[in-house]
């Protein structure tokens, strides 16, 4: 059985009585065509069972019509949340999503190779930390790159980002208000930017308001190395009054082990602070005083940003800055 002819645009354009052009046009979103057209090239599609080839169409536009998304191999509960988001906002601009995952920073090298192979018109990073030199080869290959949820100052980049000086500065306000004398701080893995961001604004705001050499130990922003954290600094220190954490979930240990291992009451022996506002953070057990990340307003701006860089590849880097909601949950001891 012979296999059947692919009907093309050019067999619709003839059916409907239109130029090939107008048939391109009706299936390219944003391009002009006039509704009595439009209605005539959609109905003879359909009774033709015309599809656009997608490969045709990046031929004739030089654009691939993906968009990379670098997504660090470290759990985050947000990411799934994120990832919706984002391929939701990336499909309304007529593109598609393509995943990659970063095991570590060594890795990057490769997984970049793997890009200018796919050709894609534009990567968002949310990656755990982007050398200077990995930039570099993007802008050599003229792929815009819009780093999510991350400033990096001295960098010619694009990118979205929560407030976390505002964020931090807010739960610590909090946490000082409540008359708390001592402070353990629970940071993040130090190959991410926003760990040692969060870190670094946290130890410099306390000692601000009095509060010198506050004690710092890492986690790798998991439920388990909140505890273990928490376990080794109280057995070889005695329990401090607040702890201030990198991410909710290192929070979420942090309760857990307090309350389950050491018998200490969250908030009235212990304050605990965290930041991201994912949904465990809010359960009826923990009520985490965090700052919840603008998520929707992150990831749109994340793909308006790329889509003004892909078409307007001259644009100037930009840098949006968006502020958290303040959570205050049961964590905490309350203000005075």
């Amino acid at each position: 059985m012979a296999k059947q002819k692919r009907v093309t645009s050019y067999d619709v354009a003839r059916e409907a009585g239109v130029s090939q052009s107008a048939v391109s046009r009706v299936f390219r979103p944003g391009f002009s065509v006039s509704e009595k057209t439009r209605t005539k090239v959609l109905d003879t599609a359909k009774k033709m069972g015309y599809k656009p080839n997608a490969i045709a169409r990046m031929l004739i536009t030089q654009q691939s019509g993906m968009i990379a998304v670098i997504v660090s191999s470290r759990a985050n509960v947000n990411y799934p949340e994120v990832l919706s988001q984002l391929n939701k906002y990336i499909a309304q601009q007529n593109k598609r999503v393509l995943l990659f995952t970063l095991d570590s920073a060594d890795d990057l090298a490769g997984l970049l190779e793997n890009i200018w192979t796919y050709q894609v018109d534009g990567v968002i990073a949310l990656a755990a930390h982007f050398e200077q030199s990995s930039l570099e080869q993007l802008e050599q290959h003229q792929i815009p790159v819009v780093l999510y949820n991350r400033n990096v100052p001295d960098a010619n980049v694009n990118s979205v980002c929560c407030s976390h000086e505002r964020g931090i500065k807010q739960l610590i306000n909090i946490l000082h208000e409540g008359n708390h004398k001592s402070y353990l701080v629970i940071a993040g893995p130090t190959d991410s930017d926003v760990a040692n961001e969060r870190r670094d604004i946290a130890c410099q705001y306390l000692k601000q308001l009095g509060h010198d050499n506050v004690p710092v130990v890492y986690g790798d922003y998991s439920y388990e190395s909140g505890r273990k954290a928490f376990a080794k600094w109280t057995g070889a220190n005695g329990v401090p009054d607040a702890v201030i954490c990198s991410n909710d979930i290192m929070a979420i240990g942090v309760i857990d082990e307090a309350k389950e291992h050491m018998s200490i009451s969250v908030p009235d022996d212990l304050s605990v602070v965290g930041f991201d506002g994912v949904s465990p953070a809010a359960w009826f057990s923990y009520q985490v005083t965090t700052i919840r990340q603008p998520l929707d307003q992150l990831t749109k701006a994340a793909v308006d940003i790329l889509m003004e860089r892909i078409n307007n590849p001259d644009s100037p880097p930009e840098t949006r800055v968006l502020t958290g909601a303040l959570i205050e949950g049961n964590s905490t001891k309350p203000r005075q």
